[in-house]
């Protein structure tokens, strides 16, 4: 699979309705999660709304994120919750199998968790916990 004869990943993937999907399949997991799911209590529509826009714009879709909120600045949005390494793969984890219960390919897969694990990984602002 290649980005060669796509403008962008985002529409490699499928555009807004995949996004879509992946956002739907991808917070059920991350709430029941030990080690994100407490960061996610109550209403996350919101946050989903948000993740759905930011999701967009990342993979090369309409600015949606920017035009609604400003630039992501997302490391310093991120600053205020404590992510450890261990969360950010917990995150990623969930990712995974968000994108493998909406049938995404397998090689497409791993170009979307390629993309996404630098910004992950970055967002780190906490050691690793003591076990």
């Amino acid at each position: 699979m290649s980005l060669n004869r796509y403008n962008s990943l985002y529409e490699l993937i499928g555009g807004a309705p995949t996004i879509r999907k992946i956002v739907e399949s991808f917070y059920p997991k991350v709430q029941r999660d030990e080690l994100i799911g407490p960061l996610f209590k109550g209403d996350i529509t919101a946050v989903m709304e948000k993740q759905y826009q930011f999701l967009t714009q990342f993979f090369g879709g309409p600015a949606l994120y920017s035009d609604q909120h400003g630039h992501p600045m997302m490391r310093a949005r991120h600053l205020p919750f404590p992510i450890t390494p261990e969360r950010a793969e917990a995150w990623l984890g969930c990712m995974r199998s968000a994108l493998v219960d909406i049938g995404m390919p397998d090689e497409l897969r791993g170009i979307v968790i390629e993309r996404l694990s630098g910004p992950a990984h970055h967002f780190v602002n906490q050691p690793s916990e003591e076990t």
